[in-house]
């Protein structure tokens, strides 16, 4: 049985891993910390299933939203790292039908970096549409880019699992799940996949929904969502047929392949998969890509979707600091539409508050996952607290810059 690990110097991550659960609401987590290599904090806690009493095991996995989306990147730069994908070249090279409608010169690094122009889809999606890839494909392929691709940047939420997943399955001649499986998760050794298998849903923690009120629609984004059925917002979050209606809490949103949301793992398996790129690519990508992978493409101070400042490397979020710059961190507490990492860093958030990142300049990876999720758009205080301890443990001094600092 896997046995947990804190290493001498990270006892604080431990001391905020145990406050979570003690008095921050956490109902049951994560957390895998690896400093050059060598995990230095693995741990677990908690109730997995409030309604049977389960508890939070070494291997108990669960949905991590959006943090699949750095799975759903790390394939397609892998792609690019063996020269089979050319993230600059125009999409229509290998996805011919997606250049409709404006969209003949989108690039891949467009779809990663959220300005490929089609955060949403504007026509309603059937109840299982989230679960028929040739279905959500051919909607996106057909659908008119709501601003002139690559000029600005919205959160592709949903549609990212498609955009770039489709160049990673004609790429590959593989689906994305199966990509990710054979490429990166079983040659990593990762519980982590994007596709859930019927063997591993017995291990699966359920996902507790944060109960939002109506009377917390006050931020650009909740406005958007209560009163604009035809905006970005709306579409990106309701526009998404039975996933919705708590997909990810059953056997078929967790069986099919979304690339943006769907993937299950824990900890160690977000953890593990930025293992080798905070540590030079290891066997996934070369040190060119590793140095792309990194590096801000896109960024605005008001996100077409999320209606928040943001930042992205190619498929990756970067350091935000939104704690004086979001009402909702006004709302809600300062910690929520943020996540403050080092300035090498780079990841990604899921809905909730679960992270998964890389800092090469600190030869760090992390990984935490939860069931109880949180409020805002990005990172809460119980994940924040644990990647604040995390780098203080490193001998980082301060945040006050927006990033990490020693």
């Amino acid at each position: 049985m896997t046995q947990e690990i804190c290493k001498p110097g990270f006892e604080r991550v431990a001391e905020a891993f145990v406050d979570n659960l003690q008095n921050n609401g956490e109902v049951g987590a994560s957390v895998c910390v690896t400093v050059d290599g060598e995990t230095v904090v693995d741990l677990w806690g908690g109730v997995a299933d409030p309604k049977t009493g389960a508890a939070w095991e070494a291997d108990t996995v669960s949905v991590v939203f959006s943090c699949t989306k750095g799975a759903t990147a790390l394939c397609a730069h892998v792609l690019a790292s063996r020269g089979q994908l050319d993230l600059d070249a125009p999409v229509v090279e290998q996805w011919p039908e997606f250049g409709q409608n404006g969209k003949e010169h989108v690039t891949t690094r467009m779809m990663l970096d959220h300005s490929a122009g089609v955060p949403a889809l504007r026509a309603r999606l059937k109840d299982s549409g989230p679960y028929e890839w040739d279905y959500m494909t051919g909607l996106l392929a057909a659908e008119q880019p709501f601003w002139q691709p690559g000029t600005r940047n919205g959160y592709h939420g949903f549609t990212f699992g498609w955009t770039v997943g489709e160049m990673v399955r004609r790429a590959s001649s593989k689906s994305l799940g199966t990509f990710f499986r054979e490429e990166i998760a079983e040659p990593l050794g990762l519980d982590f996949w994007i596709g859930l298998p019927e063997a591993i849903e017995p291990r699966v923690a359920p996902i507790l929904a944060y109960p939002l009120k109506a009377e917390d629609a006050k931020t650009p984004f909740l406005r958007d969502l209560a009163t604009d059925k035809q905006s970005i917002p709306f579409l990106f979050y309701m526009n998404v047929g039975a996933w919705r209606a708590g997909g990810a809490n059953t056997r078929a949103g967790r069986a099919a392949e979304i690339g943006a949301a769907n993937g299950v793992t824990n900890a160690r398996g977000l953890a593990g998969m930025y293992r080798p790129l905070a540590n030079g690519g290891g066997p996934l990508v070369d040190a060119a890509t590793l140095a792309r992978m990194g590096e801000v493409s896109m960024a605005t101070h008001d996100d077409a979707t999320l209606r928040i400042p943001t930042r992205f490397a190619p498929g990756f979020m970067k350091s935000m600091d939104n704690r004086r710059r979001s009402l909702g961190a006004r709302i809600f507490g300062e910690d929520v539409d943020s996540v403050i990492l080092g300035s090498a860093a780079f990841g990604h958030v899921g809905a909730g508050g679960s992270l998964g990142f890389a800092d090469p300049a600190a030869g760090l990876s992390f990984g935490y996952t939860m069931n109880q999720m949180g409020p805002g758009l990005l990172m809460n205080r119980r994940g924040q607290s644990l990647v604040d301890a995390t780098y203080q443990s490193l001998g980082y001094r301060s945040k006050d810059g927006g990033v990490w600092m020693r």
